[in-house]
């Protein structure tokens, strides 16, 4: 595997939101790349890392500029807006939109075989690797090494708990069937 260290469009929506992220911008830029290298090992053709990379850099940045748990629909508004400014085609808009909310979906995503590459990437990275999805455990523990973890898998337990707290009955609200 010859990971991806850099990709403009992710590096240039991230840097835009870098003081919503603040002391988080590192650890989730990491989780982003962690997330996009475990996909594009699946992609074929490779004419959707376009798509892939503006839904893994979008696709859980609605925790910080909506300050939310519930972050699915305000992470695929912002990539609509993106998206939108960037001429890019509604049909692309729209697995983009798919993209980020199905990748907590609990089951295969039927409907677009992109999505459910993205889904299993963001699986590979929340299970640390425990869950590989096909992809070679030295190939994932490349990835993690090149981009540590930085805290982002603890962040993401405190605000589980947070929202536990304040919504009880309702504690995972990104979750899927």
């Amino acid at each position: 595997m010859l990971p991806i260290i850099t990709n403009d469009t992710i590096d240039s929506i991230l840097n835009t939101y870098r003081f919503e992220l603040g002391e988080n911008y590192e650890p989730y830029r990491n989780h982003v790349y962690r997330v996009y290298n475990f996909a594009v090992t699946q992609l074929d053709p490779k004419e959707d890392l376009e798509k892939l990379s503006i839904a893994t850099a979008f696709h859980d940045l609605g925790i910080w500029t909506n300050k939310t748990f519930d972050y699915l629909e305000p992470s695929t508004e912002l990539a609509r807006e993106y998206c939108r400014k960037q001429n890019i085609s509604s049909s692309d808009t729209n697995e983009v939109e798919l993209m980020i909310n199905n990748h907590h979906k609990l089951s295969t995503v039927e409907s677009s075989v992109l999505a459910e590459i993205f889904r299993e990437a963001d699986l590979i990275d929340l299970t640390l690797g425990l869950m590989p999805k096909g992809r070679k455990k030295e190939d994932i523990r490349l990835i993690r090494n090149l981009f540590p973890n930085k805290g982002f898998h603890l962040f993401l337990i405190k605000l589980f708990a947070k929202n536990l707290i304040v919504n009880p009955t309702h504690p995972f609200p990104i979750f899927k069937l």
